[in-house]
């Protein structure tokens, strides 16, 4: 009986009534950026797609993490900017676990492309003669195929087993939907979940961590072996990635911490900016790295907007 009223539930997104003196001034940040992040990722995936000299690995890799952009920057931008508008702060039960899957298959999809990246600088550089024999265009196809299935199945069984909690509160005190904020309201035992969450942390977010990092660690031994010029150029085709990995651990620090611990005594506007960092400024900071870093694509929008015109 209790997990049928559960499906007719409907959350109070509690933040909303916090900050409701500055909804104007969030409508009209995220109606900017929003556009912003469509363009910058969009421009990314064109010179990419178009530009056949750069139907390479490391730039099919990029324009993937473009697309990844894109559809996370889309899971709650709009959502925030209706929902201001509206002053509806109410979401609905299946709407929520909807949100929930966006938000969740974004980050998984974010930190599995950033490990492939660092597989493939690691191959580039300490294996540079293997490369192309170890880095198939399959291989690439599979690298990119995966790194979409796999956070889409974790996080499909996240949310059945989330799905079958009995629900005893229905305020989230967040501008948007996460999954540890409905399990915090739930009324059953969750000390399974909590094991299950556990390890697919460990799986889908400390371990891809480590391989990166462990990658790194062997393509600064390469670079201490060269001259100074040849560490300046090898390691500078590593910075945007590693500038976009550090991205993403701030931003899904700030979201750690919110969820899992007291955060009542930092100002209301602070917290609901920080857990917009991770869904609005990672996939907009992204696009403008590889855009300026890397010189290749700087070179193919350059042949683009020379074409066009």
């Amino acid at each position: 009986m209790l997990q049928s009223a559960t499906r007719n539930i409907s959350f109070t997104l509690d933040a909303y009534n916090r900050i409701q003196d500055l909804k104007y001034v969030f409508v009209v940040v995220l109606g900017l950026l929003y556009p912003i992040i469509i363009i910058a990722n969009g421009l990314i995936i064109c010179i990419v797609c178009l530009e056949r000299k750069l139907h390479k690995p490391m730039y099919l890799f990029i324009c993937n993490l473009a697309c990844i952009n894109v559809y996370g920057g889309t899971a709650v931008s709009p959502f925030i900017i209706a929902t201001f508008l509206t002053e509806h702060y109410h979401i609905t039960w299946f709407s929520c676990l909807v949100q929930i899957y966006f938000i969740y298959t974004y980050g998984g999809c974010d930190i599995t492309n950033l490990t492939v990246m660092a597989y493939d600088r690691y191959i580039s550089i300490c294996y540079p003669l293997k490369y192309d024999k170890i880095v198939t265009p399959t291989k690439v196809i599979l690298g990119i195929v995966l790194t979409w299935l796999m956070p889409f199945f974790r996080v499909t069984i996240t949310l059945s087993l989330t799905a079958n909690f009995d629900i005893c509160g229905v305020i989230i005190e967040k501008v948007y939907c996460d999954n540890y904020s409905i399990v915090k309201l739930a009324c059953t035992d969750i000390l399974y979940y909590n094991i299950y969450s556990s390890t697919m942390i460990a799986f889908g977010v400390v371990l891809p961590f480590f391989i990166i990092i462990y990658s790194y660690v062997k393509i600064t031994l390469i670079c201490l072996k060269l001259s100074k010029r040849g560490r300046v150029k090898l390691f500078s085709t590593c910075v945007p990635h590693l500038i976009a990995l550090f991205n993403f651990i701030i931003g899904s620090s700030f979201e750690l911490l919110q969820s899992r611990f007291d955060m009542r005594h930092v100002p209301y506007i602070i917290r609901v900016i920080l857990s917009l960092y991770f869904l609005i400024f990672n996939p907009l900071i992204n696009p403008i790295i590889y855009g300026l870093r890397t010189h290749a694509i700087k070179e193919g929008n350059t042949c683009l907007g020379d074409n066009i015109a």
